[in-house]
């Protein structure tokens, strides 16, 4: 006879709330460090925020490039820091050249430099230039779309639950898109448009986890009225506790197929994805759902209750699987 498989057990008892204050002492320490690594150290901007030049260039002899004697070359050219980076192939390179002063002709100059200096045993296969005004638009317009994101699921969260549910769903929120960007700081992975969009994944991913727990507590709220919250909350993230796994873990496999395949053109995004779904995961149960502890939620209501109602549910909860 079939017999599911469960990775976790139906009976599962984890007291979540007891290593709640931990959890959320470890979440401000991320968050403030976050804040204070972006006003110190900044992020890497890529070519789509910093402006400047991308040039992806290829070598016609199929052999690893010497990064080193290529970098010797270019910084004799005294146009700036010029950053270098294999990109798919062994015999091809991003050369990301910074923003000229002096214009577009500062610019072009600075590229007949970059074509001069290497020679004519080099494919040139693409060239991009990014101006200071539009990267400067682009960013303004990534902070816009994050915090509209964020506003757009606090009024969706608050209006399909109580007002307390839609603040918690934000502050998770909020740990998870800093706590990723602080990441990327910590590490100096470059930061462009690509690691603004698993931003804003991440944001959904989390809010959809979060959202399944608040239904289950919310379920839980109408059939014991009386049950201490912590012991419901407790009884809801272990009632949902294999679906969680399930779907982060499918989720999270399918994002290191994406980091060790994807190529470098995927590399940030897969990162970021990657922290989102352990950090998204952590922040539902840890931060969203404990939170609501301190937020005072109305238990019973004049219309859920009955007059000679039984509260014997509050005493034995049955454990049911998600």
């Amino acid at each position: 006879m079939y017999k599911p498989i469960h990775l976790v057990p139906a009976n599962t008892k984890i007291d979540f709330i007891r290593f709640h204050k931990p959890a959320l002492l470890l979440s401000v320490i991320m968050v403030v460090g976050s804040v204070i690594l972006l006003f110190t150290k900044g992020l890497n901007y890529g070519i789509d925020f910093a402006g400047g030049v991308l040039m992806e260039v290829q070598s016609k002899q199929e052999q690893v490039v010497d990064l080193g004697a290529m970098r010797g070359k270019l910084d004799s050219l005294e146009i700036g820091e010029i950053v270098l980076q294999t990109f798919g192939a062994p015999n091809t390179v991003l050369i990301r050249i910074p923003q000229q002063h002096g214009g577009e002709g500062a610019t072009q100059e600075a590229v007949g430099k970059v074509k001069t200096a290497l020679g004519d045993q080099w494919d040139y296969r693409r060239t991009e230039t990014v101006g200071p005004k539009v990267g400067s638009e682009l960013k303004s317009s990534a902070v816009w779309a994050s915090i509209l994101a964020i506003l757009g699921i606090m009024g969706y969260v608050w209006f399909r639950y109580e007002w307390q549910f839609g603040i918690n769903a934000v502050l998770a929120l909020a740990h998870d898109c800093l706590t990723t960007v602080g990441f990327f700081s910590l590490t100096g992975l470059e930061f462009n448009l690509t690691t603004v969009a698993a931003v804003l994944t991440i944001a959904g991913y989390s809010v959809n986890d979060t959202v399944v727990i608040y239904d289950r507590i919310r379920y839980e709220m109408r059939r014991y009225k009386t049950m201490p919250m912590a012991d419901l909350i407790n009884l809801s993230l272990n009632t949902t506790l294999s679906r969680t796994t399930v779907t982060s873990g499918l989720t999270l496999l399918s994002v290191l197929a994406l980091a060790l395949f994807g190529g470098e053109v995927m590399f940030g995004f897969s990162v970021a994805m990657i922290w989102g779904i352990v950090i998204g995961t952590y922040s539902t149960i840890c931060v969203a759902s404990p939170l609501l502890l301190y937020m005072h939620l109305h238990r019973i209501r004049e219309k859920d209750s009955k007059p000679g109602s039984d509260q014997k549910k509050t005493d034995k909860p049955a454990q049911q699987g998600a």
